[in-house]
């Protein structure tokens, strides 16, 4: 039987297979933003299970998020340990299937058009008061090339502009921007939808490294191992997934320039860089009982997980056919999407050189690599940040290389997103001396039982 693409179905399996991981808020909250606090106090208590919100202000609907900030979560889409997700990733990534059209589908339910399309009915929070008012988080922009009529899918902070309009920003590097620079130039505007509230293996698909010219909802296909049932937008054909909660058709306005931001970016700084970019919505889908998906935006590890387990999952792919001595990769929440961790067993001097010369080059939003040997764990900040200070040497284990392009988003980064780059060798190299201190394994068998009887013992 072929498992269900809707996000509410998936909810309700997930609920029944791991009741302790969703945290359910039924009382309504007074703001928006209680949505982010939230997440910001579990996250400090170590916690990030799935949220649950009966209530929200801007939505008449039920409100789901904090979806993709738990990598084992992610780990049991994929049906495998979090050890495991990148290659698993990797693997269905590269195995696209092909999406098909169906006959008829849950976000069809309720249709309006033209001048009935009113998006105040559109649910919208304010996650961060720095926000500049209520914003779609979880906007996936589908929209095909006008050349090769090739489907692309992107994410673009969205927040209303008028009745039936809301402002973007479409990110000046991307292949939306690609797209719309093309239909600009003919001097028409581009056809787009947006999905707001989809099947988690979609919205990860809509995050995935892909060459110009692959289609997204192939990857959502190879994710799912199974193609993505789609339906046709009522105007333009559009291909946008049969179940999604809701979807805007319309098209992104070739001359328009309107106020967008700032938001509340993956950086943990509240962004106006923004393309400004118009988006008139011709007619809105929905459920007939949808629910708001949303995705917290800022330094959050739910932003920050579907950004970088696809870019995790394809360095460390790449990295590994070119270097097999690379062991591991990680993008630490610290460093939002500018820092990575590479785990290396190094066979030769200079290797790790090599390896984070790769990454920093393959990768145009890093700005800092730290190479470590293989018995770091580069999933823990404190472990990667001992091996730099006992392992590394300013005059000799660092190098830097400047002028390169970077994120926009960056705020250190210069006006057009110019950014330096800094590698840091934090291996013990040939010439180490050292001996680590390690404990005994059974040393560590007897200290946890103790503990454990130690605490079974408390009143």
């Amino acid at each position: 039987m072929r498992e269900s693409q809707d996000f509410q179905s998936f909810v309700a399996n997930y609920r029944e297979r791991f009741p302790d991981d969703i945290l359910d808020l039924p009382a309504p909250l007074a703001d928006g933003q209680d949505v982010a606090a939230i997440v910001e106090a579990l996250a400090l208590q170590g916690r990030a299970p799935m949220l649950a919100c009966a209530s929200v202000p801007g939505s008449d609907w039920p409100l789901v998020t904090n979806v993709f900030a738990s990598r084992q979560r992610i780990a049991r889409l994929f049906g495998v340990g979090v050890e495991d997700l990148h290659a698993e990733y990797q693997r269905r990534a590269n195995a696209p299937v092909d999406p098909v059209f169906v006959n008829d589908g849950a976000v069809a339910e309720v249709v309006t058009e033209g001048e009935a399309v009113d998006l105040s009915a559109l649910p919208m929070i304010r996650h961060f008061d720095s926000d500049r008012g209520p914003y779609v988080t979880n906007a996936i922009i589908v929209a095909s090339d006008p050349e090769t009529g090739i489907a692309n899918l992107s994410y673009h902070r969205s927040m209303r502009h008028a009745q039936s309009a809301l402002a973007t920003s479409l990110h000046s590097r991307g292949h939306l921007w690609r797209m719309y620079q093309t239909a600009r130039e003919a001097g028409r505007p581009l056809p787009v939808a947006m999905v707001i509230g989809a099947h988690p293996l979609f919205m990860l698909a809509a995050s995935a490294r892909v060459a110009f010219g692959t289609d997204e909802r192939a990857v959502a296909g190879g994710l799912m191992q199974a193609p993505l049932e789609m339906i046709a937008t009522p105007r333009h054909g559009i291909g946008v997934p049969a179940n999604a909660e809701f979807v805007l058709e319309g098209n992104l306005d070739p001359e328009a320039h309107v106020a967008e931001g700032p938001f509340g970016e993956f950086s943990g700084y509240s962004s106006d860089r923004s393309t400004n970019t118009l988006f008139h919505v011709t007619a809105m889908m929905r459920k007939r009982a949808p629910w708001l998906v949303d995705v917290v935006g800022g330094a959050t590890d739910e932003h920050l997980n579907l950004a970088r387990l696809p870019r995790e999952a394809e360095m460390l792919e790449k990295l590994k056919a070119r270097f097999p001595s690379v062991t591991g990769l990680h993008y630490p929440t610290s460093g939002t999407h500018f820092h990575c961790y590479v785990r290396i067993r190094q066979t030769r001097p200079g290797e790790a050189r090599q390896v984070m010369l790769g990454l920093l080059g393959w990768d145009p939003y890093l700005k800092t690599v730290i190479a470590v040997d293989d018995d770091i764990d580069v999933t823990q900040d404190s472990q990667v940040l001992w091996a730099l200070a006992t392992h590394f040497q300013p005059h000799r284990d660092m190098f830097t290389v400047d002028g390169l392009p970077g994120s926009p988003l960056d705020p250190s980064s210069t006006a057009d997103g110019t950014t330096s780059r800094l590698a840091l060798d934090a291996t013990r190299g040939p010439d180490f001396h050292g001996i680590r201190a390690v404990l005994d394994a059974g040393a560590r068998d007897r200290a946890q039982a103790l503990l454990r009887g130690l605490e079974g013992a408390r009143p």
